[in-house]
């Protein structure tokens, strides 16, 4: 069975906004820890925590344990993740503005 393309797991991670808006507020701050992003969303510490969780599976994040608080340790976002990203989302433009596999009747 060949391996999953990584891209599906990005994109999987990134299609719920709760997710993009953590990949986010991660950009922005660098890095944070679960109970820091909670106060910053609509959504409790342990929701976060899956949340992060998911982005961690793809390789969006990464998690450091902080001493005395390991079930809260900060999490950041990898340079190396956000120019995966880009580099994915830039690949689907090129496709969509050479009109590559693109049906028309979808227009």
């Amino acid at each position: 069975m060949p391996a999953a393309d990584p891209a599906d797991a990005v994109f999987s991670a990134l299609a719920d906004g709760t997710r993009r808006d953590l990949f986010a507020l991660l950009g922005r701050h660098g890095e944070a820890s679960a109970t820091d992003l909670a106060r910053e969303l609509p959504v409790t510490r342990q929701a976060v925590q899956k949340h992060l969780g998911l982005l961690a599976e793809a390789g969006l994040v990464a998690a450091r344990d902080v001493k005395g608080h390991p079930e809260d340790g900060e999490v950041q976002v990898g340079a190396a993740a956000v120019a995966d990203v880009e580099a994915l989302v830039l690949e689907l433009v090129a496709v969509r503005v050479s009109g590559a596999g693109i049906d028309e009747g979808l227009h």
